[in-house]
């Protein structure tokens, strides 16, 4: 929250005694909220998204990265107790959205140029097999086996395989 509140504020050009004084909280209160070492109640909270004339969610939800990329073995694994199983979450479904998913075989040539898709359009990747060249136009990143990336899907974007076989677990996210 330290850093959506300070962005925000940032964002409309507010001081933080401006801010505090609109919110009707203590300046030092706000302070230790954008230092990260005050614990906001929800009513402060109200108070300054109301201040900042942003969502309440906005404050509370930290801002996502327009492309996140998880190696095979990051992110949080949470293994069963009762099989060989472990489950990582790679992403979590804004409210919402709709995703839906696809299954890609690619086979190394030419690049798969993609133009925008709607607004707010979100592509999730796994890379199944193989390794591959994916993601915005401007920035594509190689991938292989276990890797996922996501990337804003209404920007141009590019998907090549690097290797024959490349299989490619692909979600995409309609808000």
């Amino acid at each position: 929250m330290a850093a959506s509140i300070r962005t925000e504020r940032d964002h409309v050009g507010l001081s933080l005694s401006e801010l505090a004084k609109r919110a009707g909280i203590a300046k030092s209160t706000l302070s230790q909220l954008e230092s990260g070492t005050g614990n906001p109640s929800v009513e402060t909270l109200w108070a300054l998204s109301v201040a900042l004339d942003v969502p309440f969610s906005r404050l509370v939800d930290p801002p996502r990265p327009r492309v996140t990329v998880l190696r095979l073995g990051e992110g949080a694994a949470v293994p069963s107790e009762h099989a060989d199983y472990t489950a990582t979450l790679l992403a979590s479904c804004p409210p919402h959205a709709r995703r839906d998913l696809y299954v890609l075989q690619v086979e190394p040539g030419a690049l798969k140029a993609s133009d925008s898709h709607a607004p707010g359009t979100t592509e999730h990747a796994v890379i199944a097999s193989g390794r591959a060249l994916i993601g915005p136009t401007d920035e594509p990143l190689e991938l292989g086996p276990g890797d996922y990336i996501s990337y804003p899907g209404d920007a141009p974007h590019i998907c090549q395989a690097l290797e024959p076989g490349t299989v490619i677990v692909l979600a995409m996210e309609h808000t």
